[in-house]
């Protein structure tokens, strides 16, 4: 007999309401992966995990409803990562964005800009784009923040920020490539898991 739902415990999920190619990237990285809706976020049917990922166009509702259920579980999400989490945030793909549902201050534009990152300073978070063919695709920047910035584009603007909140770490990003697995191994190796 199977452990009941509540009780299930995933590596990774992805805050998601249909099935996505991002998925399989996982299951090769060897990696537990499970697919949510945001709107179960501070129940207890809500999973526990280790890393959880906002994939690409999570506030544009020609892809998904997933934005929906964000500013109704921010405090699950605060929670998430002070008890040691990694929320992992990639673009939401709308015109300009303001995430109002975290703790610290972020503001995204969209913007085509493919670009060679260029890290500033040096954090685990910058292996989430190891061995990415250049020139990356990037869809924005972040024009407003105060969080860390941990990589710029070409012009100097941010596009991968960190914030420790507690024991766990935020990451956003407006890269759009596959991420790389040794990001998620260092992730998931030193994150306990947790439920949001």
């Amino acid at each position: 007999m199977g452990v009941p739902y509540p009780f299930f415990m995933s590596d990774v999920i992805l805050l998601w309401d249909c099935p996505l190619l991002f998925e399989k990237l996982f299951v090769e990285y060897g990696l537990e992966c499970t697919r949510v809706l945001s709107t179960s976020l501070g129940t207890p049917y809500f999973p526990a995990c280790k890393v959880l990922i906002l994939p690409t166009g999570f506030a544009n509702k020609q892809y998904t409803k997933t934005g929906a259920g964000l500013v109704r579980g921010k405090q699950s999400l605060e929670k998430f990562v002070k008890k040691g989490g990694t929320l992992l945030i990639f673009s939401p793909l709308v015109p300009e964005y303001e995430y109002e549902w975290l703790s610290f201050s972020l503001k995204y534009v969209m913007e085509e800009n493919p670009c060679t990152p260029q890290p500033v300073g040096s954090h685990d978070a910058q292996k989430l784009v190891e061995n990415i063919v250049l020139p990356a695709g990037c869809d924005g920047y972040f024009s407003e923040t105060d969080a860390d910035v941990v990589l710029q584009d070409d012009k100097g603007r941010p596009i991968m920020v960190v914030k420790e909140i507690g024991e766990g770490l935020i990451v956003a990003t407006t890269i759009h490539e596959f991420p790389a697995a040794e990001f998620f191994k260092c992730r998931v190796s030193c994150t306990k898991k947790v439920k949001a």
